[in-house]
């Protein structure tokens, strides 16, 4: 089972992404966080696979919350969800968080398909992207 958890600050966008993955016999839903801190705090304390990021929350961005989970846990997965390719910097600054892929909102067909890519070592970004090194 690939065990993820949603961080996302919109009560029907966390609604949305949970009936995609509650479809999924492979995906457990481990919670919901509507805040960077929340996801940071369950982070630590459920140990995901896998991490579906909102870029903008409350309290502390995405970006941030990803940074700090990855220190702490080298083996999680984070994918930054987002409405727009340029919110926040886009896929460019995900990368420099340490996120493995970056997911528009408005493509939830593809958001099993990416988190089980994911959990598998790949990565999941927009086509025409390449993450630079370092």
């Amino acid at each position: 089972m690939i065990r993820v958890v949603i961080a996302d600050d919109h009560p029907f966008v966390r609604a949305g992404v949970a009936a995609l993955l509650s479809a999924a016999e492979d995906i457990e839903l481990l919670a919901e966080c509507e805040d960077g801190d929340e996801v940071v705090r369950v982070a630590d304390a459920l140990d995901p696979d896998v991490i579906l990021m909102d870029v903008d929350m409350p309290v502390r961005s995405g970006f941030d919350a990803t940074k700090e989970l990855l220190t702490r846990h080298q083996d999680l997965r984070v994918i930054i969800l987002s409405v727009s390719l340029e919110t926040g910097g886009g896929p460019e600054i995900a990368a420099q968080a340490g996120a493995v892929g970056y997911m528009l909102k408005g493509n939830p067909g593809q958001l099993v398909k990416a988190v089980r890519k994911v959990a598998a070592g790949e990565t999941a970004w927009p086509p025409d992207f390449t993450p630079s090194p370092g």
